[in-house]
């Protein structure tokens, strides 16, 4: 399998490797994630939405299992508003990258999103055929008129 080619915009050239130790990112900012892959879908076959299936399929099997050895175990054990906060941040930062119009890093950020969405489907008993079901109903829905039949909020 050929190995993806790493591509970052806006990304200075390389400089010449320095011994020191890298810099730890400010108290309260996170570190920078290594730039994201250039995807070349035909070195990796056919992409199908059954992924997201058997990416929820492995997050489930994490469940209960040692937090030291999987990101999943981790999430899952950390509880409910660690799996939202996560699934937050990964929301923004693929927001970031759309509106700053990082073709490769919006693709990456989507998947993250994605896999965080399935942790908590997972943490809150969610199946995906849930979800797939409630898209088939609105299928050929007009999301206006989608939005116009739900319940309206009292509050808003």
């Amino acid at each position: 399998m050929a190995k993806p080619e790493k591509s970052r915009k806006n990304t200075p050239a390389k400089a010449a490797p320095s011994k020191a130790a890298p810099a730890k990112p400010p108290p309260g900012k996170a570190a920078h994630k290594a730039p994201a892959a250039t995807i070349k879908i035909e070195a990796i076959g056919p992409a199908t939405p059954d992924v997201l299936d058997r990416l929820f399929a492995v997050v489930e099997s994490r469940r209960g299992t040692d937090p030291s050895v999987s990101h999943s175990a981790r999430l899952l054990a950390r509880g409910r508003r660690k799996i939202a906060q996560k699934f937050g941040e990964e929301a923004v930062e693929c927001l970031i990258e759309a509106v700053a119009g990082n073709r490769e890093e919006l693709i990456s950020e989507s998947a993250d999103v994605l896999y965080h969405l399935i942790v908590m489907w997972v943490d809150a008993g969610v199946q995906p055929a849930e979800i797939w079901a409630e898209l088939l109903r609105r299928e050929g829905t007009s999301g206006v008129a989608e939005k116009a039949a739900r319940p309206r909020d009292p509050l808003a």
